[in-house]
């Protein structure tokens, strides 16, 4: 499985993705940001977090270890999990650049959501050998 590069939209030149698969990985659209500009190949709203879930965490964002957590149980769910298997499908042929547009990275679901499939490929990986 190829790695995943995380970038965000607003800092982001898509012509450095070049060979990559671009996915947006958030529920809402990125306010001001064409969709030339985003240079997206995908957007797969169903990998990101709940609109509750994101709700309930920006309402106070020392939750932080709670929403991942939470997320994390979000991705082992049925309706999540078709989008992963998709987006580990894709990586298991070309790189794949997921693309954001939240503030903080290390804060937000991107790191939750990289950490599960890089898990995932790699239990994917070990079983089909």
């Amino acid at each position: 499985m190829n790695a995943f590069t995380v970038r965000r939209v607003y800092d982001d030149d898509p012509s450095a993705d070049a060979g990559h698969t671009r996915v947006l990985v958030d529920r809402l659209w990125p306010r001001g940001v064409s969709k030339e500009r985003a240079g997206v190949d995908e957007w797969l709203k169903d990998v990101a977090p709940s609109s509750e879930l994101r709700s309930w965490y920006h309402q106070d964002a020392s939750r932080y270890e709670e929403f991942a957590s939470r997320y994390e149980h979000e991705l082992d769910g049925a309706e999540r999990r078709e989008a992963v298997d998709h987006l580990l499908e894709i990586a298991a042929d070309r790189p794949v650049t997921l693309v954001t547009s939240v503030k903080d990275l290390e804060h937000s679901h991107v790191p939750t959501l990289v950490r599960h499939l890089r898990e995932r490929g790699g239990r994917r990986g070990r079983r089909t050998r």
